[in-house]
């Protein structure tokens, strides 16, 4: 009488890999709008 294992079907966590390609360019995107504004707004001050 020996300890069964269990077979579940759930994969390997190790396996599945997740891509954050698209979230990174957005957020790049994101973060190179914010300084063109905030530069845009810096030179409109020295400007005045």
């Amino acid at each position: 009488m020996g300890t069964k294992k269990q077979n579940t079907n759930q994969p390997d966590k190790h396996d599945t890999s997740v891509s954050f390609k698209g979230t990174f360019i957005a957020v790049m995107l994101l973060g190179v709008f914010i300084l063109i504004a905030w530069f845009g707004s810096y030179v409109l001050f020295l400007s005045r």
